[in-house]
């Protein structure tokens, strides 16, 4: 077994069992892509197994931590197995759902989503890859399904000097699903969707919306960044009178407004624009539109805190604008998925966009993943999806209640 050596006092991440080694720790050491190295203190100390990756910043990630654990096809299928039984004791209210999350459930790298009837996996860093025929046998044995999609096409594969991949590894078939999300149904493609093909995190919080749209009666919806509407879909379960939607892809759109007949709502309560977003909120905020709710979900700005100063100053415009939109006793669903912004930030950012827009406003909720997205004790990077419900101050015109 290939070890590497650590330099002196760089042991410390791993003794809190957090399970990424950088490149800069190492002080002597290597191996082949992907393959099981033995990580010691610079004393010779056992720390943790680890796959290593000769071209990531991320040189190493751990698989255990136990000296005598051998990182062999049954420690990984055993593995899986636990990921996939933790979701059992969540309340999920779909049959959309995500199985692995990475590092938060023991394997670095690796994310795979459920559809249904069809699995979809993401293996983006060298560990997974060359484990990945034992891997995708554990995920079909440990859920009794025949089909497994990877989409490993992510940008994070390409830190790890791997390819991009995509196509079927076991069984065939049409890549078009659909799921039960709550109380309605959505579709999705999985070879051509964002991620794995949905944006499976955000489910909780779109219930989250659709309560606050009946409980306080709010009547005009704002969904900035809609993708395939979601959001649009729970504002107008809540009983939106109407739902402006705002997005730059076409065909996202299309599947948005097929939602909406899906549903059986009237899409005469649906109103999309094809436009840019930030471009849009200008407009409408010369128009004098106003809203009692906005949803704002932008994709990831800052993927690391060496692009957080110029996302946050786009966070802030479209926050900014957002709040001059929003009427009185309105609310504002406001998101950052980008890993690089922690949450504290975040709301530092929110906060700036507030006091350049003279408007203030209630904090009601702060905001994560679905609980199938976990963050654990160890591994605080999990958390990459927050989001801050704010109410905004002043009389409320939009029915009565709080959230």
């Amino acid at each position: 077994m290939k070890s590497i050596r650590l330099k002196e006092g760089k042991e410390r991440s791993l003794l809190r069992r957090h399970p990424w080694v950088f490149e800069s720790a190492i002080a002597k050491g290597g191996a082949d892509p992907g393959e099981t190295v033995r990580i010691d203190a610079h004393d010779g100390r056992f720390l943790a197994w680890a796959a290593f990756s000769p071209v990531s910043k991320i040189r190493a990630r751990a698989w255990s931590f136990e000296a005598q654990q051998r990182i062999d096809a049954t420690f990984l299928d055993r593995t899986v197995a636990q990921a996939i039984q933790a979701r059992q004791r969540f309340a999920i209210a779909s049959d959309g759902l995500r199985l692995v999350h990475g590092e938060s459930d023991g394997l670095p790298g690796l994310v795979v989503d459920r559809y249904g009837d069809t699995l979809v996996a993401q293996f983006l860093s060298a560990g997974v890859e060359r484990w990945k025929d034992v891997l995708s046998e554990a995920l079909l044995a440990h859920t009794g399904l025949t089909r497994l999609y990877e989409r490993s096409d992510a940008s994070a594969r390409q830190l790890e000097g791997l390819p991009p991949a995509t196509g079927w590894l076991r069984g065939d078939g049409a890549t078009e699903c659909t799921i039960r999300e709550h109380d309605w149904r959505l579709t999705l493609d999985i070879a051509t969707g964002h991620k794995t093909g949905f944006y499976l995190d955000q489910r909780d919080n779109r219930l989250r919306l659709r309560d606050a749209v009946a409980r306080l009666g709010l009547q005009r919806v704002l969904n900035c960044y809609c993708y395939t509407g979601g959001f649009t879909v729970a504002a107008l379960a809540g009983g939106a009178r109407q739902v402006t939607s705002i997005d730059s892809s076409a065909p996202a759109l299309e599947r948005a407004r097929a939602h909406v007949a899906l549903n059986r709502f009237d899409a005469g309560r649906a109103e999309f624009i094809d436009a840019d977003v930030n471009a849009s909120l200008r407009r409408l905020l010369e128009e004098g539109a106003r809203f009692d709710a906005i949803v704002l979900d932008p994709p990831k700005l800052a993927p690391t805190a060496a692009h957080a100063e110029r996302a946050a100053r786009a966070y802030k415009d479209i926050n900014r604008l957002a709040l001059k939109l929003l009427e009185p006793g309105g609310v504002l669903f406001t998101f950052s998925c980008s890993g690089g912004i922690p949450f504290e930030l975040f709301h530092k950012i929110v906060a700036s966009a507030g006091i350049d827009a003279g408007v203030d406003g209630f904090i009601t909720e702060r905001l994560g993943g679905a609980p199938d997205h976990p963050m654990t004790l160890v591994f605080p990077e999990g958390e990459y999806l927050k989001g801050l419900v704010v109410q905004r101050k002043g009389s409320t015109a939009v029915g009565q209640g709080g959230l």
